[in-house]
C-alpha cells in the first residue's frame, strides 16, 4: 500500500510544491485537490498549532484553501482526530484499488469504438470540456502532465467519430495507474469505461506494468462496481479535511 502511496504522489506532482518540516505542501490552481494539498508525508519536528499556522500562512499567500489529505500513513499518528478537534470538517471519501495481476485481462469489442492516443495538452482539454472545468483548470491540468515526473499516456475513445470517454495512465515501474476515467452520460451503460480501462491496462502491460491501481470516490458505486468486475479491490481509503466554507461537509465517519 506504502508503494501505491508513493507512486499516486508522483504521479500527482506539480511544479508547484515545496516540503515545510515533513509535510509536502502543493499548490497547483488546477482542479484536483491532491495536487493542491497538504501531504502529511513526515512527522516533522515543529508542534501541530505551529505548522498549521505556517501553511494557514502559505495557503493565502497563493490564493488557495488550506486542505490536509488524510492516509493510513499520514503523520504525526492521530493528525485525523486532532485536526477534526481543531475544527476541520471532513469531505471527499475516496477508495485507492488495486488490481494486483494484469495477465488475466482480456477486451471486447464494442460497435464503433476507437481508442486514439493524444497529447497531454489535448487530453487535458478534452477530460475539462467533458466535466465542464474551466479554462485555468485545464491549463492547471495540462502543465502537471507535461512537467510529471512519470510518463503519462492519455486516450480518447470516439465511437462513430464522437468523442464519448477518455482515460490515462502513469506507469512507474511495474505499477500502471489509472487517471482520469470519464464517460459521457450520454455513452454510459454500455461497458465502454470498463473497455477503456481493460485496453489501456494492457497497453500498460505490454510495457513492463504488473499491477494496477485507481483512485474513485466511495460513493461512486457504478464505477466501483466497473472496477471490481475488471479484478480491482479496495487497498486503502483517505480523505480530506479543512476549514474552507467552500467545501461542504461530506463524509464524517472513520474508515474500517
Amino acid at each position: 500500500m506504502a508503494r501505491i502511496e508513493d507512486a499516486g504522489l508522483n504521479a500527482s506532482a506539480p511544479t508547484q510544491q515545496r516540503v515545510f518540516d515533513g509535510w509536502l505542501l502543493r499548490f497547483s490552481p488546477g482542479k484536483a485537490k491532491r495536487a493542491r494539498c497538504i501531504n502529511a508525508i513526515g512527522a516533522g519536528r515543529l508542534p501541530l498549532a505551529d505548522k498549521l499556522a505556517f501553511c494557514e500562512r502559505a495557503y493565502a499567500q497563493a490564493a488557495l484553501p488550506l486542505v490536509v489529505r488524510i492516509t493510513p500513513f499520514s503523520e504525526p499518528p492521530r493528525l485525523d482526530e486532532a485536526l477534526a478537534t481543531m475544527g476541520m470538517h471532513c469531505l471527499d471519501d475516496t477508495r485507492v484499488m488495486l488490481l494486483p495481476d494484469l495477465r488475466a485481462l482480456t477486451t471486447h469489442a464494442l460497435p464503433g469504438m476507437k481508442l486514439h492516443e493524444v497529447s497531454c495538452l489535448d487530453f487535458a482539454q478534452t477530460v475539462g470540456a467533458m466535466r465542464g472545468s474551466s479554462a485555468l483548470h485545464c491549463q492547471a491540468h495540462a502543465e502537471r502532465l507535461h512537467h510529471a515526473p512519470v510518463r503519462f499516456r492519455g486516450f480518447v475513445v470516439r465511437q462513430d467519430g464522437e468523442a464519448v470517454a477518455c482515460a490515462q495512465y502513469a506507469l512507474e515501474a511495474d505499477l500502471a495507474g489509472l487517471y482520469d476515467v470519464f464517460t459521457l452520460p450520454t455513452a454510459r451503460g454500455q461497458g465502454i469505461a470498463r473497455e477503456t480501462c481493460a485496453r489501456l491496462l494492457i497497453r500498460a502491460r505490454s510495457e513492463g506494468a504488473q499491477r494496477a491501481y485507481l483512485q474513485v470516490e466511495g460513493d461512486n458505486e457504478p464505477a466501483r462496481a466497473a472496477y471490481h468486475r475488471l479484478g480491482f479491490a479496495d487497498a486503502y481509503a483517505y480523505h480530506y479535511r479543512t476549514r474552507d466554507p467552500q467545501f461542504a461537509p461530506g463524509w464524517a465517519g472513520s474508515h474500517p
